[in-house]
């Protein structure tokens, strides 16, 4: 019963597919700046699901949702609870033509999607977190006008910022490298995604990620990975620094790091905004 039009993982999509909603997300963009929002998503039905948190891209979706018409719900539902995933994804097609769904497991939103005559939309797991990064993306697109041949610097552990980076570079044309100390890389390197512990590969990068350290991290390990003004003004003029929020001022990023020239995140996050609508066009097909 899967959707072909559901958004789980960036690496199960077209890559002219997610290329089309980051040139839609320019266009709507200006739309939003303009309060001239179209209303394609009129008569929509969307069921927004939170079991764990978060308050970004969830309120983004519903949002955007609502300026473009459509009506967005949110469902006090925890998924791997009481009710099997047949059951929810049952009940939810009775009322809604699409979920978007926040949860801590990928693999429940695979049960949910498998089981879902609506598209299932990923707002965020553990392993993965395809809206973030779809978010940067439109962003990187406006500030380069494409993204082809771009050098994604991921200074991060295995976790959801750099699985979706991951997934990414399975489909699109950027190259995308870890940089961290080694107990923490991601496993299964790929022709544009591979690991590294040396700080040199981030004098050629076009884009800086970071993310939170692991709650088992020693401070001596990490301490050298810390972004901070004085190694961003080492880097190349035009180089975007996009801290993942919520951002730890003294430990992935200093204070003063987040004050850099370079720093462009809360222009970044503006398009998770303009990304998620273009997304949910795309989920209707009114892309």
């Amino acid at each position: 019963m899967t959707s072909d039009r559901d958004i789980l993982a960036l690496g199960d999509l077209d890559g002219a597919g997610i290329l089309g909603m980051l040139t839609r997300a320019q266009e709507l963009a200006a739309c939003w700046q303009a309060r001239e929002m179209p209303q394609t998503l009129a008569g929509r039905r969307i069921a927004l699901v939170v079991d764990d948190g978060g308050w970004r891209n969830t309120t983004a979706f519903d949002l955007g949702a609502r300026s473009m018409g459509g009506l967005c719900v949110h469902a006090p539902i925890r998924l791997n609870a009481t009710e099997a995933a047949e059951d929810l994804a049952a009940y939810l097609d009775n009322w809604f033509d699409a979920v978007v769904c926040r949860t801590p497991e990928l693999e429940m939103l695979y049960a949910l999607s498998h089981w879902a005559q609506a598209p299932v939309v990923n707002a965020r797991t553990r392993q993965n977190h395809p809206c973030e990064t779809l978010g940067d993306l439109a962003f990187l697109w406006h500030r380069h006008g494409a993204i082809d041949g771009l050098k994604i610097a991921v200074v991060a552990p295995a976790a959801n910022i750099l699985g979706s980076w991951i997934e990414a570079a399975q489909v699109l044309p950027i190259e995308v490298v870890q940089v961290y100390p080694a107990r923490w890389h991601a496993p299964g390197e790929s022709p544009r995604f591979r690991v590294a512990t040396d700080l040199g590969e981030l004098q050629d990068a076009d884009v800086i990620i970071t993310d939170c350290w692991p709650r088992d991290d020693d401070a001596g390990d990490l301490q050298d990975y810390q972004i901070t003004a004085a190694l961003l003004d080492g880097l190349r003029p035009d180089l975007d620094f996009l801290p993942c929020p919520p951002v730890t001022r003294g430990m992935e990023v200093s204070g003063d790091a987040m004050l850099h020239r370079a720093c462009r995140v809360v222009q970044a996050k503006a398009f998770l905004l303009h990304a998620q609508n273009a997304a949910l066009e795309w989920v209707f097909g009114a892309l």
